[in-house]
């Protein structure tokens, strides 16, 4: 083994997490998407049969507004009510007493400018069943609820309330509190007369949510697209499977999209069960996203009288925001992305380094860009000793190249005798051959943690560096009309740029180590930076930006360790040093030459009994 071997291990099991992380954020079987389809298209008939049947009562009714006490208000004309704080303006409507649309003061659609706008389409609703008597049944989403009362609170604070008279039955309240620079909102369900209305007590809500494109790349954003929910005291999510059973109680489910999520929250009793299923839209020429429905369910206390506390979130993935109400909702944080399932290990390392640091160089104001730059170079000095372990491992192993090229000549090529020899030439030098490869490994964390914090900051989104007009997405330097395969439709200057580096440092390595005989480990260090143009090409800028900095800080040191801070005649006299001392052989070196030696021995037998 020597250092080439080393770096091309190092290589090849970085681009086989990279690609099995991608393949798992992103994989779809056709025929759950043929299902998924269908089943988009037969849902999307039935609501416009729905509208289309609900227009014609409308108008029929011409659009009056009068109900007598004795007339549940299935008809009326949709009233929307605005409040707004300093982060939302909500606009609320008296159809299902409920939020119509929720825009977001602080965020821009990269799609037209215009504020971020969440839970705006007709798909969009909070429902549930109510008994309204002789065995008849609404869903509170279809009925018109009277003028709600609006109430500026001492605290700043703003509460909706909206009423709903059932003839009969009793009457519901939905009650809503915004509070000052917040996105989270209070909503309390109200009844009197539960007994009648709730059958044996059961509260079944139903929550429908279609979120949109906000991002320039739709398709991007739906493989970031997931549904996140808190069971059982534990966080998971789905984001390929269609449906999700809940057997544990449930406190909140998320819609989350890339960098925005809508949230419904359970405030004192957790929801007893339910059901999620999760539809996502394979058109990339809509803006659709997905569509999801949530089915919950809690019990009431039976009596008269009921009240289902609840809580609504529509905003940013910001992962302090999120964080601000830990103690009332727990682990709402890990709907941020910081590393999930088999990557749940760079959690931490973003968590405890990479997200302090980078905050405390974007507090200096400097721009975005040189936050990546300034939190890179950091990343590499506090990696430094294991980057000179590794340096220092390579400049032995090229002191030893003139006697492993003698090894090479004697056997006559033969790998397996040479392997034999070069473990016992390493072994009297003191050199070793893990030396370069261990360095190597131990930073695919830290690549990782990074992949999944420049892909969910939202503090990247919509910002430009240098030619990139959003770190948060790919930059393009080209684009054509048709998609090729690995690349799509576009070519990325920031990708150029890591393959490029990436190149020189395979290049580099490759002069400073031992010549390969085996053409896959001669030829592999030229193959993975090609690779890595498929593999950066639809990333976000500031990931292959930060790709494009380290390997120029990597070439940098590489040259300045080897030239001037690595003493080489040191190293040989060092080498010689060692050669002279008395050697022990430990377990795993003896076993190691033991398997060697009987590889060879039979290679040797194989090969005389070919003559």
């Amino acid at each position: 083994m020597n250092m080439d071997r080393n770096t091309v291990i190092g290589f090849v099991l970085l681009a086989l997490l990279l690609f099995v992380y991608l393949f798992i954020s992103t994989k779809n079987s056709r025929e759950l998407q043929a299902k998924q389809q269908q089943k988009t298209d037969s849902v999307a008939q039935v609501q416009r049969v729905r509208d289309s049947i609900r227009l014609a009562n409308d108008t029929t009714a011409k659009v009056t507004t009068a109900v007598d006490s004795n007339q549940l208000a299935t008809r009326g004309v949709e009233e929307l009510t605005v409040v707004e704080n300093e982060v939302v303006k909500i606009s609320f409507t008296n159809k299902g007493g409920q939020p119509k649309q929720v825009e977001l003061k602080s965020y821009k659609s990269l799609i037209n400018g215009k504020p971020v706008v969440l839970n705006n389409t007709a798909f969009d609703k909070f429902s549930y069943p109510i008994n309204t008597g002789n065995n008849n049944a609404a869903q509170i989403a279809d009925l018109y609820f009277a003028t709600p009362k609006v109430v500026k609170n001492a605290d700043n604070s703003q509460t909706v309330v909206y009423q709903l008279a059932v003839p009969g039955q009793g009457a519901v309240t939905h009650q809503f509190t915004l509070r000052p620079n917040d996105y989270l909102i209070d909503w309390a369900v109200q009844m009197a007369g539960a007994d009648k209305m709730l059958t044996s007590g059961k509260f079944n809500l139903i929550w429908q949510q279609q979120p949109s494109q906000q991002e320039t790349d739709v398709k991007y954003e739906r493989t970031q697209t997931t549904v996140g929910y808190y069971e059982d005291n534990e966080f998971d999510y789905i984001q390929t499977k269609s449906a999700k059973a809940f057997e544990k109680p449930v406190q909140w489910v998320s819609v989350s999209q890339q960098f925005f999520n809508t949230t419904l929250i359970a405030s004192k009793s957790n929801f007893s069960g339910g059901d999620i299923k999760f539809i996502k839209n394979l058109e990339d020429t809509t803006s659709k996203i997905a569509e999801v429905t949530t089915t919950l369910q809690t019990q009431v206390p039976l009596g008269p009288n009921a009240n289902v506390p609840m809580q609504l979130y529509f905003g940013p993935n910001d992962y302090s925001i999120l964080r601000k109400h830990k103690n009332e909702i727990p682990e709402m944080d890990k709907i941020v992305n910081l590393g999930r399932d088999m990557y749940a290990f760079v959690r931490p390392i973003n968590k405890y380094i990479v997200m302090p640091v980078f905050d405390f160089f974007k507090s200096w104001g400097v721009g975005l860009g040189i936050a990546i730059a300034l939190l890179t170079l950091f990343i590499r000095l506090l990696t430094s000793p294991l980057v000179y372990t590794s340096y220092l491992s390579g400049a032995k192993m090229k002191a030893l190249r003139p006697e492993i090229d003698k090894l090479k000549e004697k056997y006559n090529n033969d790998q397996q005798q040479v392997g034999v020899e070069q473990m016992k030439l390493f072994r009297e030098a003191g050199v070793n051959p893990l030396g370069g490869c261990i360095p190597a490994l131990l930073q695919i964390p830290i690549f990782f943690a990074l992949y999944s914090f420049f892909n969910s900051n939202i503090d990247l989104r919509g910002v430009d560096f240098l030619w990139a007009d959003n770190l948060a997405a790919y930059d393009v330097i080209l684009r054509w009309g048709f998609h090729f395969p690995g690349l799509g439709n576009h070519l990325s200057l920031f990708t150029i740029t890591a393959v490029l580096t990436s190149f020189l440092i395979s290049v580099y390595n490759m002069n400073m180590t031992p010549d390969q005989n085996n053409p896959a480990l001669k030829y592999m260090p030229y193959i993975f930076p090609f690779i890595l143009l498929f593999v950066f090409n639809g990333l976000p800028a500031a990931l292959t930006w930060y790709y494009t900095v380290s390997n120029v800080i990597t070439l940098i040191l590489q040259f300045v360790i080897q030239n001037y801070i690595i003493d080489h005649d040191k190293i040989l006299a060092k080498i010689e040093e060692n050669r002279k001392k008395p050697k022990g052989k430990s377990k795993w070196q003896e076993r190691l030459e033991a398997m060697q030696e009987a590889q060879a021995q039979a290679q040797k037998a194989k090969s005389q009994q070919k003559k």
